[in-house]
């Protein structure tokens, strides 16, 4: 009704015509998203049990479970915010820039078999007990080893950007990177760094939830194992969890598709495997297991009696660093190098 490129009458005099006051013209509703916080955190505990739930069955099992009868469009709207959607083969999956360039999925009956021949990414909603935040890591595929993570306030490519950089500062480059289609990942500021290093780009198919399944079951593990049990209540406080539980799920998680072995010793024994210890051997000499030590509470980090990694967007810093906090001895020095 009312017309703001209309140049004859002013969007004050048309409210007064129609009787409105000029403050009703320029309101924008806004949500509190706080609200909401709650029924985000069902969502989200729900889907990492059911991943192949949709709005339907999202809707159903909180009013059947929980006892909470909500709107299927708002339950529609909330997964849309979290980047969640029901697991099965369907057309736009990842939303993708229009004029982002589409790689194809490479390792299709490709046989990986040793670190640094592909590594994956993927982002994931973390909840938090006062909002939420997103999840981005960088893993080998061969060996399951966490190389890099980062956080973030929103779903923009820059934290996604800064995770990749961190890799390759710290571990080489790939012969192949695998992604899906997000826009994230399609974008020239991600894939013009793997251009640059030469490094392949692959890209899984829309809607084919087990092209990147390893880094889908990493998520699991981090909101199983570490997010629901601690319910954190800032980013922060998420932070320094992370630090802890990628330090123990690289260096003290044994993980049955491994044979048992931690990722640490499959990524590092296996680039130099004529110099490899015995599994579980390597760990043992050179981790302190700074999981346990987190069950003690806040007085074991108070007491000395365990020790944080640095706290930095990046995650832990390996343990070959010279910086590690640790006392962690460099790779060379055990005979890895």
């Amino acid at each position: 009704m009312i017309e703001p490129e209309n140049k004859d009458l002013s969007v004050g005099r048309q409210c007064d015509l129609l009787g409105l006051s000029r403050a009703s013209y320029y309101y924008k509703p806004v949500r509190d998203e706080l609200k909401d916080n709650p029924l985000r955190r069902l969502i989200d505990e729900i889907y990492t049990k059911y991943p192949f739930y949709g709005v339907r069955r999202m809707t159903e099992a909180l009013k059947r479970d929980h006892g909470l009868s909500i709107n299927k469009k708002k339950i529609r709207r909330l997964m849309r915010e979290m980047g969640i959607h029901a697991i099965y083969p369907k057309p736009k999956t990842s939303r993708r820039g229009a004029t982002h360039k589409i790689y194809p999925y490479l390792l299709r009956e490709v046989k990986i078999e040793r670190p640094n021949q592909v590594w994956c990414t993927d982002i994931t909603y973390i909840r938090l007990s006062h909002g939420f935040c997103y999840l981005v890591a960088v893993m080998d595929w061969h060996s399951r080893y966490v190389l890099s993570w980062r956080l973030s306030n929103t779903m923009n490519e820059s934290f996604c950007v800064e995770a990749l950089k961190d890799a390759l500062e710290d571990y080489g480059r790939p012969e192949i990177f695998n992604t899906d289609q997000g826009s994230q990942f399609t974008g020239e500021a991600f894939t013009g760094i793997l251009l640059e290093k030469g490094v392949k780009s692959s890209m899984d198919g829309q809607g084919c939830y087990f092209d990147n399944i390893f880094v889908e079951r990493l998520w699991r593990s981090v909101k199983q194992e570490c997010v629901y049990l601690h319910d954190y209540e800032s980013v922060s406080d998420l932070r320094k969890g992370l630090e802890v539980y990628f330090l123990f799920y690289n260096e003290k998680r044994p993980h049955q598709g491994l044979g048992n072995v931690y990722p640490v010793e499959k990524y590092f024994c296996t680039i130099k495997e004529e110099k490899c210890c015995q599994p579980g051997e390597l760990a043992s000499r050179v981790m302190v297991d700074v999981w346990e030590g987190m069950a003690m509470g806040d007085s074991a980090l108070s007491e000395g009696r365990i020790a944080l990694p640095p706290m930095t967007d990046s995650g832990a810093l390996p343990p070959s660093s010279p910086q590690h906090p640790l006392g962690v001895p460099p790779y060379f020095a055990l005979g890895l190098a």
